[in-house]
């Protein structure tokens, strides 16, 4: 393969830097990017990584908390998690508790906030206590609440209600994460690592991935670099990059987004509805807001727009390569339409988007939470809310919801992480890392692991 030198490529773009070799380029410096960067840094003797990130800050897209939850999902609200579910996502959130015990502080990172998941109503109040007898002995500081207990946490869930309620709550742990904060401090921790060489491509635009002898040839605006591994961490863009690559044909993306309202302080931790499982979206839910103080944030809605990023135009036709209208595409989607609850879903959501009317249609769903909200409590959170990549299986028409991981062996792995991807951040990391490492036949202090995250 020829290459330009490096003289020729340092006249034509001002800002190149000089060509160099690392063990292994991670391509998005979000929250999984930056995960993995920390334990490769950390746990391995790997010497030479790179991160690369088309923003000038680390985590500023969905990580940021502006554009999720902020949600530490443990499995216990999450009514629609199955337990095998549940158990995988709480050892995933004792990872990021334990790695965040260890910093010498984490109270800008990790938050504690009583959190429930809210039933209304006869079946759903049943519902619960079914899971309840289900989930507890796996979750000790679970209980089940009836409207007393309910009202003595979130009175104004409580308030003027006439139908049964009830929920399980967890009120002393942690809930709510800033995963922008969480993922600086990834980057940092593993920048101070010892005898390693940990470089930091900010602002630095990715737009090719060349096949090498051994490894990959990462080219970007800025930089040039050989990696003898790659691993894509950057959300919908991770199956673009696949695709060019001739890998993950069988995918295409659909793009959800997601707005959110702001009312005055009303709650006083997480409450989560139950949600509908003939939907494939969260249920809405109230959050104190980690970047908002005095408010709570409800939603999310779920939006589909044509746009691998949230308010980024310039995203659209990279959506439109990756969703051709073929025929797995135009069968899953009328799989999903024909769906009854789906089809009013989707069009309710919509309208959720629409500028005067969508605060009277969004308060019917709020007041499932707090029934006392007014319309005049209610703010659309102007450019809050941000893209959660859902992968299509065109081979089986079906939605496969969760992480999505394109790995060939050879050195290379894809990412796709919508939620709770962010929680799971640490324990996908691991998985990445062991991949690499059986590459590399690099080594991995297991020891460490074992006794920092576990």
């Amino acid at each position: 393969m020829h290459l330009p030198d490096d003289k020729a490529l340092c006249a034509s773009r001002g800002n190149f830097m000089s060509k160099k070799t690392v063990d292994v380029a991670i391509i998005g410096g979000g929250i999984s990017g930056s995960a993995l960067l920390y334990l490769l840094a950390r746990y391995t003797d790997l010497k030479h990584i790179a991160l690369f990130d088309k923003c000038d800050t680390i985590a500023a897209l969905n990580s940021h908390g502006r554009n999720n939850s902020q949600t530490l999902h443990c499995g216990d609200i999450e009514t629609n998690y199955t337990l095998e579910k549940a158990l995988k996502v709480q050892a995933a959130a004792r990872m990021v508790v334990r790695y965040a015990e260890h910093l010498p502080s984490a109270s800008h990172i990790l938050y504690k906030y009583p959190k429930m998941v809210l039933g209304v109503g006869e079946q759903e109040c049943d519902q619960l206590a079914d899971r309840f007898e289900s989930f507890h002995n796996h979750y000790p500081k679970m209980r089940l609440l009836d409207k007393d207990g309910i009202s003595a946490i979130e009175p104004n869930v409580a308030w003027g209600r006439t139908e049964r309620i009830a929920a399980i709550a967890t009120t002393d742990d942690y809930s709510a994460v800033n995963f922008q904060a969480l993922a600086d401090s990834f980057v940092d921790q593993a920048k101070i690592q010892k005898d390693k060489e940990v470089a930091i491509y900010l602002k630095t635009r990715v737009h090719s991935i060349l096949p090498l002898e051994n490894g990959f040839q990462v080219r970007s605006n800025n930089a040039w670099v050989n990696a003898r591994f790659v691993v894509v961490s950057a959300g919908g863009h991770s199956l673009l990059f696949a695709q060019r690559m001739g890998y993950g044909k069988e995918y295409a993306c659909l793009p959800v987004a997601g707005s959110f309202y702001y009312t005055p302080d009303v709650l006083n931790g997480k409450v989560y509805t139950i949600q509908n499982p003939k939907l494939p979206f969260a249920a809405i839910h109230g959050d104190p807001d980690l970047l908002v103080r005095g408010k709570t944030r409800f939603g999310p809605t779920a939006l589909i727009l044509p746009m691998l990023e949230r308010y980024n135009y310039r995203s659209i036709p990279e959506f439109l390569r990756l969703f051709s209208l073929d025929k797995g595409v135009l069968g899953t989607m009328w799989d999903l339409i024909k769906v009854s609850d789906i089809r009013n879903y989707i069009l309710k959501n919509f309208m959720f988007e629409v500028p005067l009317i969508r605060q009277r249609l969004f308060l019917q769903d709020a007041r499932k939470i707090v029934p006392t909200l007014q319309l005049q409590d209610l703010t659309f959170a102007h450019r809050i809310g941000g893209i959660r990549p859902v992968m299509i299986d065109k081979n089986n028409r079906k939605l496969h919801l969760g992480e999505a991981k394109i790995s060939p062996g050879n050195g290379i792995i894809f990412n796709m992480t919508p939620s709770p991807g962010a929680t799971s951040c640490l324990q996908n990391g691991e998985q990445d890392m062991h991949i690499i490492a059986d590459h590399l036949q690099c080594h991995i202090d297991e020891a460490a692991i074992k006794r920092d995250l576990y």
